[in-house]
């Protein structure tokens, strides 16, 4: 079983890593498309206000352009170290035994919009770059992504629960895949999806399906790895399980 988590717009700063090498991440026929949109964001950081408008910053944030400045020559670190924020607050692989951490990096995949898909041990700078930006010049990501990351899924043998965010699936859907919703239930019993807690729940999810020993390869497993956990859990099809908050 293998986890795509999204990435996330924080990340973290520095790194003992050496300068990026596109040939030691993983999927490593990815990277031609890497090569190409990393070169397009260090030319576009040279335009601080072409790169405040492509992705989406305010007059401030000159540190994330500076950033794609230097994803040539700055450190890096392992993928599930340098996403942050909620959902990865919530995994905790910093609080994970040695043991669970080698599931962890087994198992989980980060999707991207500069890199499309990582191993969570691949090493990389920090950046700055959504799913839903469009960089001048060049075709949307997900025309950039679409037939890169078709083969790239097409070319893994195991059974994958996506729980990247929908502009991050429509950059490469993964056929076979369980999704995970979250959703509230009101006392009324009406629900709706969860908006602010979302990656909060998510970060649960993949959390338990790290640790879990048991084997797990389709829609059914996954929310009995859930339930066993604690989670309030229905199966809404083959394809999807529900989270209940």
């Amino acid at each position: 079983m293998l986890v795509i988590l999204p990435p996330s717009e924080t990340k973290s700063d520095g790194g003992a890593g050496a300068p990026l090498r596109l040939e030691s991440l993983s999927f490593p026929s990815a990277n031609p498309t890497r090569r190409h949109l990393v070169d397009a964001l260090v030319e576009l950081s040279t335009d601080l206000d072409a790169s405040r408008a492509a992705l989406g910053l305010g007059a401030t944030a000159i540190a994330e352009v500076d950033r794609n400045a230097e994803l040539w020559q700055a450190p890096t670190r392992p993928a599930i170290e340098r996403y942050t924020g909620v959902l990865y607050d919530a995994l905790d692989y910093r609080g994970m035994t040695r043991a669970v951490r080698a599931k962890a990096l087994e198992r989980l995949l980060i999707g991207s919009a500069l890199f499309g898909v990582l191993g969570a041990g691949d090493e990389i700078p920090a950046y700055r770059l959504s799913g839903g930006s469009k960089l001048p010049g060049e075709p949307t990501l997900a025309t950039t992504w679409k037939p890169v990351l078709h083969e790239v899924f097409a070319g893994i043998d195991d059974f994958i629960v996506d729980l990247r965010s929908g502009v991050y699936q429509n950059l490469g859907k993964v056929p076979g895949a369980v999704t995970v919703t979250v959703m509230t239930e009101k006392p009324d019993g009406s629900r709706s999806v969860v908006s602010h807690f979302n990656k909060h729940y998510k970060g649960l999810v993949a959390r338990d399906l790290v640790r879990t020993r048991r084997r797990v390869g389709d829609v059914n497993s996954v929310a009995g790895v859930l339930a066993d956990a604690g989670q309030r859990v229905e199966i809404a099809d083959r394809s999807t399980v529900v989270v209940l908050t």
